[in-house]
């Protein structure tokens, strides 16, 4: 007997890709939010060390504050830069869950389809023994219904 084929098997294969796509585009904004957190944190030190500590000069001193704010106005542009990226990953990691979301549904509508086709095999199979079975016990009846009147 011929197998049904699960006419959606083209789209479910068309989601899983799209699923492992969105996967790998996560992974990847994740990791640019991580690089993007550790660049701030770095800027964020770099600014603090940026201060100036001891006496000094009045040029050294207006030198090492423009320094100074140029160094915080790069440690918040950096922080901007990973909050920016970690929102980024998280929109991603959205449309992620929802790729994976529509393959799952698929998924699902695909088991269904098999067992629905072993059902009805298993169906015909159980029907085939019983016409088997009642076209016997229907022989052995008139075998016998015939040995009686020839008697």
């Amino acid at each position: 007997m011929k197998r049904a084929a699960f006419r959606l098997q083209s789209v479910l294969e068309v989601r899983r890709t799209e699923e492992r796509a969105a996967a790998l585009a996560a992974a990847d904004a994740a990791r640019a939010a991580a690089e993007a957190d550790r660049r701030a944190t770095e800027a964020e030190a770099a600014a603090s060390s940026a201060l100036p500590s001891g006496p000094l000069d009045p040029g050294a001193f207006r030198a090492r504050m423009a320094l100074g704010r140029l160094a915080a106005e790069d440690a918040v542009a950096a922080r901007s830069l990973a909050t920016a990226s970690a929102e980024q990953a998280d929109l991603v990691r959205a449309a992620w869950t929802a790729a994976a979301q529509r393959a799952k549904g698929l998924e699902r509508l695909r088991e269904r389809h098999l067992q629905a086709v072993r059902l009805a095999e298993q169906t015909a199979e159980e029907r085939t023994v019983d016409d088997l079975v009642t076209a016997r016990s229907g022989r052995r009846a008139r075998t016998d219904g015939e040995a009686a009147w020839r008697d």
